[in-house]
């Protein structure tokens, strides 16, 4: 079992891929582009254009 994980967390990340109560959700930071105005890559969400986020749970 690794300390380190698998994927590394982006700002914008609630959790890691693949979480239970989590799924995709396009970027608020870049409106899902993956970079922002100035062309640089947007630091939100690593220049994916998508961020993972809590949908649900009790």
């Amino acid at each position: 079992m690794s300390i380190h994980p698998e994927h590394d967390l982006n700002p914008g990340d609630d959790a890691e891929p693949g979480t239970p109560g989590t799924g995709e959700d396009i970027c608020d930071a870049c409106a899902g582009k993956g970079t922002l105005l100035d062309g640089k890559a947007c630091p939100q969400c690593g220049g994916s254009g998508h961020v993972i986020v809590g949908i649900g749970g009790g």
